[in-house]
């Protein structure tokens, strides 16, 4: 099926299909368009086109037409995430160019609430339990994660280490000169506070519990413990935020609280998501390589279709500091 017909389902131009299906920028369609861009390649079975490929690259050879299972673990909606959200449309891509269409989208905390031993193998995104990975192996014996940290699970998987991660947002904030660093996010077995309690730790800085607030890291839960945390203290001088979202909430709640001391507070988070470049000021932030880790994710997975591997493989991916304008030095922050 061609772009043309997504074009004439989706009432775009065929230019926009491409670019949003290429993902070639993020900017060329709104997220409702490119969100009916993806549903009408869905619902037609759109491939790219074979000729063009072999054209790019003399050594590709047609592909056998695969079908698998996405698994979206800890959360509800991908629209109440948009790392999970920019990660799955990685994926849809990645999918697309291997020739393999998606049969089931689940969402799944504790157990799955559909049938998915007909699909040839199962992409699970986000940190799922022990209980819940058993019961995808029990229907379906292809898998691969796609998370933050190594689960040590009988899975092949994708990560990027959410605590190192966090130990350099941190190491970020105190080469600034910062040692009253607030936090914002899970604290329940995740790997993004134990990157920031051990920074604290290795750097002989004390560590204020009243500055940590469990939330479940969604834009509402952080502005609400960023709030909390102005009315009990006017001393940290840096916020560490879990995730973006968080961080483009804080930031928004900056410009709109009255404040009563005139230092600037640092903001750093984790993910680099696409609303990270349109905040004010601009968001310093760890960019998590979502489009890298959805390609190998897929190339893995139907590697084990094809029996051509029999062990667990864990593919770890580095993050790096995308340095922004959200964070100042102790000295420039003081007054």
């Amino acid at each position: 099926m061609s772009l043309k017909k997504i074009a004439e389902l989706t009432g775009v131009s065929p230019s926009t299909v491409s670019r949003v299906l290429n993902n070639t920028s993020s900017t060329c369609a709104s997220k409702e368009v490119r969100d009916k861009i993806f549903k009408a390649a869905r619902e037609i079975g759109y491939q790219p086109n074979e000729n063009a490929r072999n054209l790019r690259n003399a050594f590709a050879t047609p592909q056998t037409k695969r079908h698998v299972s996405i698994v979206l673990a800890r959360i509800k909606t991908l629209d109440a995430d948009p790392f999970f959200y920019e990660l799955f449309r990685s994926l849809e891509i990645a999918l697309m160019e291997h020739h393999t269409t998606i049969d089931h989208i689940i969402y799944a905390d504790k157990e799955l609430s559909q049938d998915i031993s007909n699909s040839q193998g199962v992409i699970i995104l986000g940190r799922c339990s022990h209980k819940l990975l058993r019961q995808i192996r029990t229907l379906n014996r292809n898998v691969v994660g796609i998370w933050r940290n190594s689960m040590d699970f009988d899975s092949d998987e994708v990560v990027c280490d959410g605590k190192k991660a966090a130990e350099l947002a941190m190491n970020h904030l105190i080469a600034l000169g910062h040692k009253n660093i607030a936090y914002i996010g899970d604290c329940s077995y995740e790997s993004r506070y134990v990157g920031y309690c051990n920074s604290l730790i290795h750097h002989n800085i004390p560590m204020n519990f009243e500055w940590i607030r469990q939330t479940d890291q969604t834009g509402e839960a952080g502005s609400a413990a960023f709030r909390e945390l102005l009315e009990i203290s006017d001393e940290f001088t840096a916020v560490f935020c879990a995730n973006d979202i968080t961080a483009v909430n804080v930031l928004k709640l900056l410009e709109k609280v009255p404040r009563k001391r005139k230092r600037k507070i640092s903001v750093i988070s984790i993910d680099d998501i696409e609303q990270s470049q349109d905040t004010s000021p601009l968001l310093t932030t760890i960019h998590i390589p979502r489009a890298e880790m959805a390609h190998m994710a897929v190339t893995v997975l139907l590697d084990r279709i094809a029996k051509r591997h029999t062990e667990f493989i864990r593919i770890e991916f580095p993050c790096r500091i995308v340095n922004r304008s959200s964070c100042y030095a102790v000295e420039s922050v003081e007054g």
